[in-house]
């Protein structure tokens, strides 16, 4: 049922984007609706909530992204422990004013303390076929190889 949610989501932001006709648009907005519905029915969610995180975007839908530093020293590779007690390699959401490699190095720095250089992409990952829970929207995971150039941990707010 998500992806199937997930998928009328998107066909109804891609029509209401491309939609010149206002009986298509309308056909659209309904669809996004019964979306926000059936995720509310399955999800205990309130319908106003799920509309606003889930149906508020405008364009064509595409996944969000996601950059990842791997740092190797000797055999071993650097994780950071979460604020919810799991460990992850160091990164997070791609702002919209960076690329992704100014990205990567701003989340090293801000989760682990070190300074590095995102010398390679190593890998792009489609999140929902690797990882649980499954979200109501697409995220592809970039992993970028980097090398430590300085810094050291220091205490913060996300691990």
């Amino acid at each position: 049922w998500l992806q199937w949610a997930v998928e009328l989501q998107s066909i109804a932001q891609a029509g209401l984007f491309y939609a010149k006709d206002n009986f298509d648009i309308e056909r659209y907005e309904r669809i996004r609706e019964i979306t926000a519905e059936i995720l509310s029915y399955k999800s205990d969610i309130p319908t106003d909530k799920i509309k606003n995180l889930f149906c508020n975007e405008v364009g064509y839908q595409t996944p969000k992204l996601d950059s990842r530093a791997a740092i190797f020293k000797e055999d071993k590779i650097l994780l950071v422990r979460e604020n919810n007690d799991t460990w992850s390699l160091p990164g997070g959401w791609v702002d919209v004013d960076v690329s992704v490699k100014e990205n990567t190095i701003k989340e090293v720095k801000e989760e682990s303390g070190l300074d590095v250089t995102a010398d390679l992409v190593i890998a792009v990952q489609d999140r929902e076929k690797h990882n649980l829970p499954i979200y109501a929207y697409k995220i592809c995971k970039i992993f970028i190889l980097c090398t430590v150039i300085g810094g050291s941990f220091e205490k913060n707010i996300e691990t």
